[in-house]
């Protein structure tokens, strides 16, 4: 349902009426909640394990605004990296998608693009809790190689949110074109990421790899010692 919510457009045909954003919003916010009342309910969380997701959602909230964008400063994706890595990807992916709805209503951020941004975040925290398992050196430097590239691939898709609605088909060669080949918007919606976020989306990348490189060693530690005492399975 989120790959649809993001990609629908590059496979429409032309002089096909679309989704509008409040739509997708009012459809994708009830999915999250059953996504993660189905981890409740079927045992991959427990109370113990709501908990932690509460306060590391709190916890993302809370430092946002130290950045929230500004600049290409992301304050927020290396908890969601930490967090994936270390309760995995289905943890990750409910992780991803409260701590950004806590932060929106934290800084008024509620708008058609929170779903796009929920759902994006929630695929960072899920790719970290599929990474293979390291220890170590290796580990870090695996977790800073995801997320430099998963910070851009952010980017791209927050982009290919709203790229279509955001230049008209005739207005520049960097429009969407409904209808028009794969191959052809892809290169459009990559010319538009580089034209005008590609600086933003490398200080987000920047700022999410010092912050794991600088805070994993002792966040995994702790992480993983919670997970143990929790009983995490």
């Amino acid at each position: 349902m989120g790959v649809v919510a993001f990609c629908w457009p590059l496979f429409v045909t032309a002089g096909a009426g679309g989704v509008r954003s409040p739509w997708i919003f009012a459809l994708l916010l009830p999915l999250v909640l059953a996504v993660a009342l189905a981890e409740i309910s079927s045992g991959g969380m427990d109370a113990k394990a709501v908990a932690v997701l509460g306060v590391l959602s709190a916890l993302g909230a809370a430092i946002r605004p130290l950045g929230a964008g500004t600049a290409g400063i992301e304050t927020v994706f290396f908890l969601l990296v930490l967090g994936g890595r270390v309760f995995g990807p289905g943890f990750g992916f409910v992780l991803g998608n409260t701590m950004l709805f806590a932060s929106a209503l934290l800084t008024g951020g509620i708008g058609p693009w929170l779903p796009y941004q929920m759902l994006a975040s929630s695929w960072v925290a899920l790719g970290a809790g599929l990474l293979p398992p390291l220890r170590g050196r290796g580990e870090l430097t695996m977790l800073a190689v995801y997320s430099a590239l998963a910070s851009l691939v952010y980017g791209l898709l927050l982009n290919l949110s709203f790229w279509p609605f955001a230049l008209s088909a005739e207005s520049t060669s960097l429009s969407y074109v409904p209808g028009a080949p794969l191959v052809d918007n892809l290169v459009r919606l990559a010319g538009f990421s580089v034209a005008t976020s590609l600086g933003w989306d490398i200080g987000r990348a920047v700022t999410t790899v010092v912050l794991v490189l600088i805070t994993g060693p002792v966040l995994l530690r702790t992480l993983r010692r919670a997970a143990r005492k929790a009983a995490f399975t």
